[in-house]
């Protein structure tokens, strides 16, 4: 692990300060690492204290000096990754790049009938933006020839500001129910602890995938329940999930048809970490207590 002192030399671009990259942006200007991260539109941005922000299409210079390099944007539709599309020059040819870090998602995986999956699985993506995601993991997995690589594959990223509690708040959650059906979360935080723990590693070249989940795959209708229950409210109506398939939108169809349980086993020990919220419970109720201004338990 790097020492305040040498973190100081070490340069890190966030392509993309989105919910997730701005949170590992944060933890690592906290820990003293010299951050640079991207927006479309710096005017419309605001970063955490040390952390540069730059206009994406002028990330060129950052790039070029960065020691470590951390994408989260999407794929576009026929362009592939949005920052090798733009920057891949300026990535292939950075001197003293040292690390790529890619966040891509588990729904690569597809359907897998409520069986686990784990860091070993082939993808076997049943959605077009999905097969997008895995065509931009191999442009990524082709610089692991001369550095280390790690494709994190995320669960569904919830935290402060993004979660079933602004949900109920404004009178949108639902409760659908379909026993048996389990997605995989991840708090944003515990997104920051894992990629700060990737980095700070020294690694021989080479392709690692991570998954970005925690210990408790749980069905949907189950956390809205247990949100409710912490704001002390009703929760809304169950349905079954027959019933609500007609008014869902093709999105959410495509999160319902697929079915599997993501392990983290393999990630944890990799990196030497345990998550700071285990499970989902011990992420919203640490939602709440950031909301109430309390300190961490």
């Amino acid at each position: 692990m790097a020492t305040q002192n040498e973190a100081t030399s070490l340069r890190l671009v966030v392509a993309g300060l989105g919910y997730s990259g701005a949170a590992v942006a944060r933890e690592a200007a906290a820990a003293g690492w010299r951050v640079t991260g991207t927006v479309r539109d710096p005017a419309r941005s605001s970063a955490a204290p040390g952390v540069e922000v730059v206009p994406f299409a002028e990330a060129r210079p950052a790039i070029a000096a960065a020691t470590h390099l951390l994408a989260t944007a999407a794929p576009g539709e026929g362009t592939g990754d949005p920052v090798l599309a733009a920057h891949g020059d300026a990535v292939r040819a950075a001197p003293d790049l040292r690390w790529i870090g890619y966040v891509s998602t588990t729904g690569v995986y597809g359907d897998h009938d409520g069986g686990w999956v784990d860091e070993r699985t082939p993808p076997t993506p049943m959605q077009d933006r999905t097969r997008r995601r895995v065509a931009a993991e191999g442009q990524w997995a082709a610089f692991a020839d001369r550095l280390p690589v790690d494709l994190f594959r995320s669960g569904g990223i919830y935290g402060p500001g993004r979660s079933v509690f602004d949900e109920l708040r404004e009178g949108t959650a639902r409760r659908t129910v379909k026993p048996g059906h389990a997605f995989s979360r991840i708090h944003r935080d515990d997104i920051a602890l894992a990629v700060l723990a990737a980095m700070r590693q020294d690694r021989a070249p080479g392709l690692r995938v991570l998954h970005l989940v925690d210990d408790e795959p749980a069905e949907s209708a189950v956390v809205v329940e247990e949100a409710a229950r912490l704001l002390g409210v009703e929760p809304p109506p169950a349905v079954l999930f027959g019933e609500a398939w007609p008014r869902m939108s093709p999105m959410a169809r495509s999160f319902w048809g697929e079915n599997r349980r993501v392990s983290n086993v393999a990630t944890k020990a990799a990196l030497g970490i345990a998550w700071r919220h285990r499970t989902w419970r011990e992420g919203l109720a640490a939602i709440l207590r950031e909301e109430r201004g309390e300190r961490p338990a």
